[in-house]
C-alpha cells in the first residue's frame, strides 16, 4: 500500500514539472517574438526616416536648383538686352561676339534644366524632377551665370567707354560747318529781323517716346518723358523732354509768356535713333553721329530757325540766354556765335 502511494505522488510531481517546464517555454518563445517585432518596427521606423530624409533632401536640392536656374535666366535676357543696345556701338565686337557666344550655351543649358521637360506621370516624384534638372547641379549654374554676368559686364564697360569717346569727340570735333546763316538783319518797318537759310533737305520733325526703349540715347520710353503743355509739332506729335525736363521748361515758358506775351516757339526737342540715322544719312557729319545726339536724350530743344525770331542778338534769344539758367536751360558754348558749332536755335537743360 505504502509503495503504491509513492508510485503514485512520484508520478504527480513529474507531471506538475514538466507542466511548469511547458509555461517556461512558452513564455521564453513568446518573449523573443515580441523582441523579434520590436526589432523589426524598429527597423520599419529607421527606413521610413531615411526614406523621408532622402526625400527631404531631393527636394531642398530641387530648390536650390531652381534658384540657380531662374538667376541664370535673369542674367540671359539681360545679356540679350545688353546685345541689343550695344549692336556697333563698342570700339571693338570681340566682347560683343564671346557674350553672344556664351549666350548661346546657356540657352542649351537652359533647354536641358527646363522643369517643362519633366514627365507629368513622375513629376510628383521629387527623385525624377532633380534627375531631370540634374544635367547641371545648382554649382554648375552658379558658374554659368557668373561667367555670362562677368562677360555681359565686359560689353557694358566697353559700350560705356564707346560712349565717353563718342563724346569727346563730338566736344573736339572740327565739324563741316552748317549751313550758312547770316546774321539778322532788320526787315522792313523795323520788325524782328528775319534769317536766311541753305538748307534745301527734308524736313524733320520732334520723336514720340519710344515704346518699349531701353532708356539709351534715342530710345527712351514713355515714363522716362512728359509732353509740354502748350504746343505740337506740325504733325500733331507732342513735343516730349524728359520729365525733369519738361518740368523746368513749363516754368521758364511762364516767365518768357510774361514777358513776351506768348509762348515759347518749339521746333524739336526728343529725337529718336531712327530719326538719328536719317538726319546723318541727310545732313552728314553736321548731324551728330546716331546714338550720341543730345537731342536722343531728351535733354534738348531747337526753337524755330525761321521766321529767326530767336536769332543772333534778338530779344528773346537774349532773354533765354540771361534767364535760361535759373531754370536749367542755357545755350551751350559751342552753340554760340562764336563756338564751335554756331547754333543760336539749340539749347539743352542741364539741370
Amino acid at each position: 500500500m505504502v509503495a503504491a502511494v509513492l508510485v503514485v505522488g512520484g508520478a504527480g510531481g513529474a507531471w506538475a514539472w514538466t507542466e511548469r517546464e511547458e509555461r517556461a517555454a512558452a513564455e521564453q518563445a513568446a518573449t523573443r517574438a515580441r523582441a523579434a517585432d520590436a526589432v523589426e518596427a524598429q527597423v520599419r521606423d529607421v527606413e521610413a526616416l531615411q526614406a523621408q530624409a532622402a526625400d527631404v533632401a531631393a527636394v531642398h536640392a530641387a530648390t536650390v536648383r531652381a534658384d540657380a536656374r531662374s538667376a541664370l535666366v535673369v542674367a540671359a535676357e539681360h545679356a540679350r538686352a545688353t546685345l541689343a543696345t550695344t549692336q556697333d556701338a563698342v570700339a571693338d565686337d570681340a566682347v560683343r561676339q564671346a557674350l553672344a557666344a556664351i549666350l548661346a550655351d546657356v540657352d542649351v543649358t537652359l533647354a536641358a534644366t527646363d522643369p517643362a521637360a519633366t514627365d507629368p506621370a513622375t513629376a510628383s516624384d521629387p527623385s525624377a524632377v532633380a534627375g531631370t534638372t540634374g544635367a547641371r547641379s545648382a554649382t554648375a549654374l552658379r558658374a554659368v551665370t557668373a561667367a555670362l554676368v562677368a562677360a555681359d559686364s565686359a560689353v557694358v564697360a566697353a559700350h560705356e567707354a564707346w560712349l565717353q569717346a563718342e563724346a569727346a569727340s563730338a566736344a573736339a570735333r572740327a565739324v563741316t560747318p552748317a549751313p550758312s546763316r547770316p546774321a539778322p538783319r532788320p526787315a522792313a518797318g523795323g520788325s524782328a529781323p528775319s534769317c536766311d537759310t541753305t538748307y534745301t533737305g527734308p524736313p524733320f520733325y520732334t520723336s514720340p517716346a519710344t515704346a518699349g526703349g531701353d532708356g539709351s540715347n534715342g530710345r527712351l520710353p514713355p515714363e522716362s518723358l512728359s509732353a509740354i503743355s502748350w504746343d505740337v509739332d506740325p504733325r500733331g506729335t507732342p513735343y516730349f523732354l524728359t520729365n525733369a525736363a519738361a518740368a523746368a521748361l513749363e516754368r521758364l515758358n511762364d516767365a518768357f509768356r510774361g514777358q513776351f506775351g506768348h509762348d515759347l516757339d518749339l521746333d524739336l526737342t526728343y529725337r529718336d535713333y531712327d530719326t538719328q540715322v536719317a538726319m546723318r544719312e541727310a545732313l552728314g557729319s553736321v548731324a551728330a553721329k546716331p546714338g550720341t545726339s543730345s537731342h536722343g536724350t531728351g535733354l534738348a530743344l531747337d526753337v524755330p530757325e525761321l521766321p529767326c525770331e530767336y536769332g543772333w542778338d534778338t530779344p528773346q534769344r537774349d532773354w533765354l540766354v540771361s534767364n535760361g539758367p535759373a531754370y536749367g536751360w542755357v545755350s551751350p558754348s559751342w552753340a554760340g556765335k562764336n563756338g564751335s558749332n554756331p547754333e543760336y536755335w539749340h539749347f539743352e537743360f542741364r539741370g
